[in-house]
């Protein structure tokens, strides 16, 4: 009787955990927007866990967020640069629509597959989405960073952990994203 109480005590603090872990990954790494995010990836040749990725670090998916600094929206995306996308695209612009889930994820997804086209490297682009593109390049040119101006050691803690938490969260999404 001992053994099957401890068996079903195992069994039942199993489910718990289980459960539990579950509820952990959904709260840790939503699945919101899949559709938009997935028709991103396919229009601009970016894989969906990326954009998930970055969507969850930047906003935590959520489409009023607003920086300090004034980034906007579910991919956090200045104004500025988020016009000059528009203008790539050939897409009206009004910052009202950074609001837009879909709108916001359409020129998130074009920039950072903009970004790592431009570097013709993924950790540059991903860099460069959050530091800048000048600030990346910059970077390259600067011998105590980068020894042949293609490879780079992150010198900004803030870049480097984010660079981090996309990877972390890349290991997550690209089982859930195509």
């Amino acid at each position: 009787m001992k053994v099957f109480f401890s068996i079903l005590s195992l069994s039942i603090l199993a489910v718990v955990l289980s459960y539990s872990l579950g509820c952990f990954y959904a709260y840790a790494y939503p699945m919101s927007f899949k559709d938009e995010i997935e028709s991103c990836a396919d229009d601009f040749s970016v894989e969906g866990a990326l954009i998930a990725s970055i969507a969850n670090v930047e906003s935590n998916f959520n489409a009023n967020a607003l920086s300090n600094k004034g980034a906007v929206g579910i991919m956090q995306l200045m104004p500025s640069t988020a016009a000059w996308i528009a203008g790539k695209l050939d897409l009206e612009y009004d910052e009202k629509l950074l609001y837009e889930a879909d709108y916001n994820i359409k020129l998130g997804s074009y920039y950072i597959s903009y970004l790592i086209n431009y570097f013709k490297d993924e950790k540059l682009g991903l860099c460069a989405y959050n530091a800048g593109l000048g600030m990346v390049k910059e970077w390259l040119k600067d011998e105590r960073y980068s020894k042949n101006g293609k490879l780079l050691k992150i010198p900004y803690k803030e870049t480097l952990n984010y660079y981090n938490k996309i990877l972390k969260n890349y290991k997550y999404y690209k089982n859930k994203y195509k």
